[in-house]
């Protein structure tokens, strides 16, 4: 039976692994065996993240929504508590951004939920 050598294969699969952790401090961009440590860890930290992204920018719309409504007379709490009330559907996305781009309709929207 003929050898088989695999060096070929091996060395296309590291070097595939290292061209993805390019950038990466020290030997966690050049060195095989810490590379894969690195990537598992950056894959790990990527999905965390992406669930936390979800809750900073939901927090991000509440604080500017609060900070809209102080001038207008009424906390965020209270105006989502109306809002909930006048089954109002216009998400807290779309109602940071209305307060931010058009402040005029913004108030028209609070006024009608007062």
């Amino acid at each position: 039976m003929t050898r088989v050598k695999r060096g070929l294969a091996t060395h296309k699969r590291h070097k595939k692994l290292i061209a993805l952790a390019k950038g990466y401090r020290l030997m966690n961009g050049n060195v095989f065996s810490r590379v894969k440590n690195a990537l598992a860890k950056a894959g790990t930290n990527a999905y965390i993240h992406r669930r936390t992204k979800k809750r900073d920018f939901r927090a991000l719309w509440i604080v500017r929504l609060n900070s809209a409504l102080r001038p207008l007379g009424l906390s965020y709490s209270a105006f989502i508590n109306l809002a909930y009330k006048k089954r109002m559907e216009i998400d807290r996305k779309n109602l940071s951004n209305l307060a931010i781009s058009h402040p005029q309709v913004f108030a028209k929207v609070v006024e009608s939920v007062k």
